[in-house]
């Protein structure tokens, strides 16, 4: 019996994220592709792999101190 309870809340957890993602407002693929576009276009000055970084101390991948072992 309690199998049987588990696999009905499992399949009511189920229809409820299905309900869910049902309700969410979708757009075409080209209008997020043009969004996406647009977004990169306007941030690509702040952007570090296009422009570097201003000074090597504010580059968080640059290679830290080594360790030498004696």
């Amino acid at each position: 019996m309690d199998m049987v309870m588990s696999n009905l809340q499992q399949q009511r957890q189920v229809t409820e994220q299905l309900r869910r993602e049902a309700a969410l407002k979708r757009i075409t693929v080209s209008k997020a592709v043009e969004d996406i576009m647009k977004y990169i276009t306007e941030h690509e000055q702040e952007d570090c792999l296009l422009v570097g970084f201003s000074s090597q101390k504010s580059n968080p991948f640059r290679e830290k101190s080594t360790c030498v072992v004696l």
